[in-house]
């Protein structure tokens, strides 16, 4: 199957070949003709399967069709980043439309998005915090909008970001398409999209499990031994870009330091940094000025950036939903990625959860190849209660270690 099964009209085409897309995917076959006919979406997904583009396409097909200069399509985000990277896959997929989007977020001055939405455009790409600033300052219209778009619907959950949706939902047209799009579903997104949308087709497809173009892998590790074991990895692995995840900002800013301090051209990215400070660091990342990444949790959902061959939890994530979004960073799009974990003993019972998602026993990797100085006891307790090592993907996966 390829893009033109959907007729789009050849502006929108244009857009995609410059994107570079040829077949689509299994979320873009399913949900773009559903979209087309007018209907309201929820999504599920696993990250990194072309969401975005599921939902923009048909958008821009739509909105090409209308009146200009008012907001007819509001996406809402949960990051900025996020934002911003679906902002850019608006122009690039739309660049021959004529259709104008933009971003509204906080961490910067408002009033160069008023001055935006006064000159008008069709598509808003919006946080929800910051957009109710502008409604309240009476600088946005939301009378037209025709489309609603709540993409990563479980990280504005997850965020706190229910209230704000609730209230900005009560703002728009009751007469609009509604389209929900997450990477998991718990409970108290089903009920939202009960309450949201009319009469839905739901699509699913393999939510629960990180996708298949990635391979796992764990090190039984003490705390005090994981830079040391990540200095290892590095001097190892392939030229891809590598995604560091720890559990703090703090920890994330000390370990990019430490990293550029052995010749690593790193940058962090945490809650502490401006937003000039956050655009530039993933503008470095994606462009390949710096190698590697170091982040936090609050950004695993706005990364989506081409050719990252690794990620590397330098702390294993609270929850798996967690694991799944981090590792999603990487194997994106059908490439192949590599998904590594420092596991210490403490660690053993999540360990356990994300197996139980995965369908299958993580590898687990000698680090005795590193001469890596152990605490015998924590490596004793792990051996003893997962000693039979997977090996069910290990050629596989393997052939793809990167190092």
């Amino acid at each position: 199957m390829s893009f033109k099964i959907f007729s789009f009209p050849p502006q929108i085409n244009a857009g995609i070949s410059a994107a570079g897309y040829n077949t689509p995917t299994p979320i873009q076959s399913q949900t773009i003709p559903a979209i087309l006919s007018g209907k309201d979406i929820f999504g599920l997904a696993q990250t990194g399967t072309g969401k975005t583009a599921a939902f923009v396409l048909p958008i821009l097909d739509r909105l090409m069709k209308g009146p200009r200069g008012k907001i007819r399509a509001l996406i809402l985000s949960p990051t900025r980043e996020l934002a911003e990277q679906t902002h850019q896959a608006i122009k690039q997929l739309g660049r021959q439309t004529g259709l104008r989007s933009m971003t509204i977020y906080g961490g910067v001055s408002a009033s160069s998005q008023i001055r935006a939405l006064r000159a008008g455009v069709e598509i808003v790409v919006a946080c929800p915090g910051r957009l109710l600033d502008l409604k309240q300052q009476r600088a946005i219209n939301m009378n037209n909008i025709e489309f609603l778009v709540l993409d990563e619907a479980d990280q504005m959950f997850d965020m706190g970001f229910l209230l704000s949706i609730r209230k900005i939902i009560s703002f728009i047209p009751t007469a609009r398409q509604t389209l929900l799009f997450s990477a998991t579903m718990p409970v108290e997104i089903r009920k939202l999209a009960t309450e949201m949308l009319n009469n839905p087709v739901t699509f699913e497809i393999s939510i629960t499990k990180p996708i298949e173009t990635i391979s796992h892998a764990i090190y039984s590790i003490d705390q005090s031994q994981k830079l040391d074991m990540l200095l290892h990895l590095l001097t190892e692995s392939d030229n891809g870009k590598v995604l560091v995840f720890t559990r703090t900002k703090h920890r994330a800013k000390k370990l990019a330091i430490q990293l550029s301090q052995a010749g690593y051209k790193s940058t962090s990215l945490q809650g502490n940094l401006s937003q000039a400070k956050r655009d530039e660091a993933m503008n470095a990342f994606r462009k390949g000025h710096v190698k590697i990444l170091v982040a936090t949790d609050i950004a695993a959902r706005g990364i989506d950036v081409s050719q990252v061959s690794h990620v590397i939890n330098f702390d294993i994530p609270d929850t798996v939903d967690a694991y799944t979004h981090r590792t999603g960073r990487t194997g994106r799009m059908e490439n192949l990625g590599t998904a590594l974990t420092f596991v210490t003993r403490e660690d053993l019972q999540m360990v356990r959860s994300i197996e139980r998602v995965l369908g299958e026993r993580l590898e687990r990797r000698d680090t005795s190849i590193f001469n890596l100085s152990r605490n015998s006891e924590s490596q004793k307790t792990f051996n003893r209660e997962d000693r039979p090592a997977a090996r069910k993907n290990h050629n596989r996966q393997n052939a793809y270690a990167g190092y």
